[in-house]
């Protein structure tokens, strides 16, 4: 990527953060993301649900409303599968709908392999970004989604596992970080760094979080919510390959304690897909974030770990 040396420019991808933050005005700044990928579930409206909640994610994750966002659908022309693009556009339209977005427009392109996924566009305020820079030692880690959808997915290409058994994975990755979010722009300054779970892993989004802070962490596995079957499928070798690329990553910045099986291991690189936030927060709001996620999420969130002063990129898990 091109360096970029513009005062307008918040966040480009140097930091590897989720979106792009680009200031039109004193107190406005334009969040943008992209994100698209294959069918991880057989239900043609599931499957765009899901794309499109998280595509969103990228912009709750820095702290942005959703303003509006485009298709991007490459699909095979034949005919029998057009009427699956009209349900897989339509549960994008419908996650679109209940996060208050329009859906403009978009661009699609003849494609073996179906893939769908959306550009989506916010607003924030520049003061009151959520960015993966800013973690503090002492920070507390906590995590708003349970792991492990890359493997259940896995499991269900498979054929080891039904549309029923997704169900539970499903509802999280359709749910939007909309509330995560506002509970965490809720508690202001307390929030000192902010990412959403996705294809790098639990481990993967932690440590660009620390790379971009300059500080280290302690993870307790044991602490982390799993997926029903997750567990079980990573212990059979049901994982798929980009897990696998996690890991073998992983290996290089993490240290593993002796207590870690080899199945919580993967678990922690697992790819997801819509993930839920992760979020470093002083101590003394833990509380407090709870109680706003229950409010506004429906959900609470899980400590998971604490920020440490060093070695800067490296997670300890215990």
């Amino acid at each position: 990527m091109p360096a970029i040396n513009d005062p307008r420019v918040l966040v480009d991808a140097a930091t590897q953060d989720d979106a792009a933050v680009f200031q039109v005005a004193p107190d406005r700044a334009l969040v943008a993301t992209v994100d698209f990928f294959s069918p991880i579930v057989d239900d043609a409206y599931a499957f765009g649900r899901i794309a499109a909640a998280n595509a969103l994610s990228d912009l709750y994750a820095m702290g942005a409303r959703p303003l509006f966002a485009l298709n991007l659908v490459a699909w095979p022309r034949a005919p029998e599968l057009l009427a699956l693009l009209g349900e897989t556009l339509r549960g994008g339209a419908d996650v679109a709908r209940e996060a208050g977005v329009l859906i403009l427009g978009g661009h699609s392109i003849d494609d073996p392999e179906p893939k769908y996924g959306m550009v989506a566009v916010g607003e924030a305020h520049p003061d009151h970004l959520l960015t993966n820079r800013g973690a503090k030692p002492g920070d507390l880690i906590v995590l708003t989604k349970p792991i492990g959808t890359g493997i259940l997915a896995t499991g269900l290409k498979r054929d080891l596992l039904t549309e029923a058994d997704m169900a539970e994975a499903v509802g999280w990755m359709t749910m939007l970080n909309a509330g995560a979010m506002e509970a965490a722009l809720e508690l202001g300054g307390a929030v000192h760094a902010c990412t959403d779970v996705t294809g790098f892993g639990l481990i993967g989004h932690l440590r660009n979080v620390l790379d971009a802070s300059g500080v280290g962490a302690r993870l307790d596995a044991g602490k982390v919510p799993l997926l029903a079957r997750a567990h079980e499928l990573a212990s059979g070798g049901v994982i798929p390959g980009g897990t696998n690329r996690n890991r073998e990553a992983a290996n290089g910045y993490t240290t593993w304690g002796a207590g870690v099986d080899d199945a919580t291991r993967t678990l922690l690189c697992d790819a997801q897909t819509s993930g839920g936030l992760l979020l470093c927060i002083d101590p003394e709001s833990e509380v407090r974030l709870d109680r706003e996620l229950a409010a506004r999420s429906g959900a609470g969130g899980w400590t998971v770990g604490v920020v440490t002063g060093g070695p800067a990129g490296v997670v300890e898990v215990t």
